[in-house]
């Protein structure tokens, strides 16, 4: 059973970063492709950024384009999103998941970002 567990989340200013981890158990090697959505309040869940196994390919929002950068250390069964320029636009709980396969995605709790003005 994989299950994923998110952290670093947490309240910072508008202009600020933020580290987000995203770890998985259950698995010692995991060749799956990854990535983070997240919802904010009222608005349905979007995809934020996406990453293949090796972390040779990515894939970003448009909002998020040159502040976001998504990376893994398959060594420590850990996904990141560092985010920079932080916007109150982008408050939102995010959400890290695993695609296992075209139909099985695993996701982890969510973790709360709150962007001040």
């Amino acid at each position: 059973q994989v299950q994923l567990v998110e952290s670093g989340g947490g309240l910072v200013q508008a202009g600020g970063s933020l580290r987000l981890s995203c770890g998985i158990s259950g698995r010692t090697f995991n060749p799956w492709p990854m990535g983070w959505f997240r919802q904010a309040p009222g608005q349905e869940r979007e995809s934020v950024a996406s990453i293949n196994w090796s972390g040779g390919i990515t894939n970003y929002a448009d909002s998020v384009k040159g502040r976001f950068t998504i990376s893994r250390d398959n060594a420590k069964n850990t996904m990141y999103l560092q985010m920079s320029s932080l916007k109150p636009e982008d408050t939102a709980v995010y959400y890290c998941y695993l695609d296992r396969s075209s139909s099985q995605r695993y996701w982890g709790q969510g973790t709360q970002v709150t962007v001040s003005s």
